[in-house]
């Protein structure tokens, strides 16, 4: 019988075996209708939960092929100025939803939803691995108090036009 010493030596070794779900909370304030396409519809949706918040919180709205929205997940709290997010936490649950395409929606405390240049950055970043994973970034909205700004809206959200289609 080999000891766990001979077996590593061997390059054997007891890879653990993972099962991935996906949990439904229990409750939601969020009702959307049946499809979500303008920017204004993803500001409506968002504009309760976003405004008048003391940090940053970044969201993602997961859709299916007819852009009926099927789940959503606050993905990452940062501070009084920014949010780090790395593409794997946005699209971890988009991968488990099998989304089609997504939204991702941030606040800015400071209630001027303008762009930062780090707003711009993390949108084409998003967009380009959602491009590689073949699940479509279709808008960032970045809200402030009673207004927002979607990237949509002001051209495309990488060097290749992404937009909302029929």
């Amino acid at each position: 019988m080999k000891t766990a010493l001979d077996q590593h030596q061997l390059g054997i070794y007891d890879v653990p075996r993972y099962t991935i779900s996906l949990i439904k909370e229990a409750a939601s304030t969020f009702h959307a209708k049946t499809r979500c396409q303008p920017s204004e519809d993803v500001y409506r949706y968002f504009k309760d939960i976003c405004e008048n918040q003391d940090r940053e919180h970044l969201y993602a709205l997961f859709l299916d092929t007819k852009h009926v929205p099927i789940g959503m997940n606050h993905v990452a709290m940062g501070t009084l100025s920014t949010t780090i997010v790395h593409p794997r936490e946005v699209f971890k649950c988009a991968i488990l939803l099998n989304a089609a395409c997504l939204v991702i929606v941030h606040n800015h405390p400071s209630g001027d939803p303008s762009p930062s240049p780090e707003d711009r950055a993390l949108t084409t970043r998003i967009a380009e691995a959602g491009q590689l994973l073949g699940i479509a970034l279709l808008d960032h909205v970045v809200i402030g108090n009673g207004r927002y700004f979607s990237f949509a809206d002001h051209g495309p959200l990488t060097q290749q036009t992404l937009t909302y289609t029929s």
